[in-house]
């Protein structure tokens, strides 16, 4: 087997969130349906099924928009606690077939199997890729049959080969790209497909006669470091099918999904008020509510923080973040304080406050320091144990039971 081989997988589960209502309430299955919010509401679409993609709602997408753009279609809340129990369910399904897994999102992971074939193999397979292609379609039926949930697959040399293929595969499907056929399966797709390359980016490409990736493949290298930057070189080789066959270490994207050990990336939350707060009280009970929260999945993934982040949003859009590097901790009574007076030298202006965050960077393994302020380490333990079985929201803190984080508070949303 040669270290090159299409062995690198991006498993990413399709309208995950919608797909996991649809086996809650089958009813909703063949219906427009989007997860996120009411129509009309503060906020944004967080997943929306096929039928209204083909509307133009995307994820991101306000539900103002969305409201007008599909006013027939049902639209949910949410729930991610339960997303995040069938996250788990998935990759349980997964490790079953492969040995090597990468998180990359609630919905997303890269999978690595080289070095499986003789394993895998079975009488029939026509080669070492057909190996591989039926055993990623077994893991997308059994997806399927055990938990009712549809994913899509790619198939190739390299993470962004993969995650590309991924998305060429929807709904439900399996590509695979075998080695040596990169570059012409990646010419002729638009260079928004490659992973990395935003809006801003493509129009700057664009600036220069570059659509395609094929284009970017084969353009100069001084003239894409004049438009991309330091990131000229590798998305150039990427374009080319040349990146490196790494699974890499990546930080989950979705807030409540958190590698045991892993120092790679931040830990953050953050909420988005439904209408505009300038309420003292409330901010403050907002932010000690955060500070909890990041610093009890920080105990969670076993990791202490160096560095603490504030992320504030004006109702006119102007956005901040002011940061400090602390003592290691993962605790919310060090924690808050920092938040607080971050959030005091950050607030220069009387606007009201549409978003607040907190976010824990600069990771290093977790060293247990026994009572911190007066905090027993046995009670924590205690805590936590309790939230892990029964959910963050079973315990809160006394100043972060205020109103601003009652249920039935129509001014935030999660």
């Amino acid at each position: 087997m040669k270290a090159y081989a299409s062995r690198i997988c991006c498993l990413d589960l399709d309208t995950f969130f919608v797909s996991v209502e649809r086996v809650l309430d089958p009813t909703l299955v063949g219906k427009p349906v989007i997860v996120g919010g009411r129509p009309g509401e503060r906020g944004v679409v967080t997943a929306a099924s096929y039928e209204v993609r083909a509307l133009g709602v995307r994820s991101g997408l306000s539900l103002t928009e969305a409201g007008r753009l599909a006013p027939h279609a049902v639209y949910l809340p949410g729930r991610h606690g339960t997303y995040g129990d069938y996250a788990q369910r998935v990759r349980d399904v997964v490790a079953r077939f492969c040995p090597v897994i990468s998180i990359a999102s609630i919905d997303e992971m890269f999978l690595d199997f080289r070095g499986c074939e003789r394993m895998l193999a079975r009488p029939g397979d026509g080669d070492a890729d057909a190996t591989i292609e039926r055993t990623v379609w077994s893991i997308v039926h059994s997806l399927d049959a055990e938990l009712g949930l549809p994913a899509s697959v790619g198939i190739g040399t390299s993470r962004s080969v993969a995650k590309i293929a991924s998305t060429l595969a929807k709904p439900q499907g399996v590509l695979l790209v075998p080695h040596g056929q990169e570059a012409e399966f990646l010419a002729p797709l638009p260079v928004r497909r490659y992973p990395g390359i935003g809006p801003v980016a493509e129009q700057k490409l664009a600036r220069v006669g570059i659509g395609t990736l094929g284009q970017l493949a084969s353009a100069g290298r001084r003239m894409l470091r004049g438009v991309l930057g330091a990131w000229a070189d590798p998305i150039r080789a990427g374009a080319r099918g040349e990146a490196p066959a790494d699974l890499g270490d990546d930080r989950p994207a979705f807030r409540e999904h958190d590698p045991e050990g892993g120092i790679v990336g931040s830990i953050s939350n953050e909420r988005t008020f439904r209408e505009d707060v300038g309420d003292a009280d409330c901010i403050t009970s907002m932010l000690c509510a955060l500070s909890e929260r990041v610093c009890w999945r920080a105990r969670r993934r076993g990791v202490q923080a160096r560095t603490v982040t504030l992320k504030l949003r004006y109702a006119d859009f102007e956005t901040l973040s002011r940061g400090r590097t602390i003592t290691p901790t993962c605790t919310e009574q060090e924690v808050f304080p920092v938040v607080m007076d971050l959030y005091r030298r950050a607030r220069t202006r009387p606007l009201r406050l549409r978003l607040l965050g907190v976010a824990l960077s600069n990771l290093g393994l977790y060293a247990e320091q026994g009572r911190l302020f007066g905090e027993d380490t046995r009670l924590r333990g205690v805590v936590d144990t309790i939230r892990d079985k029964y959910g963050f929201d079973s315990l809160r803190r006394g100043t972060a039971t205020g109103r601003a984080f009652r249920r039935d508070d129509p001014r935030t949303r999660a």
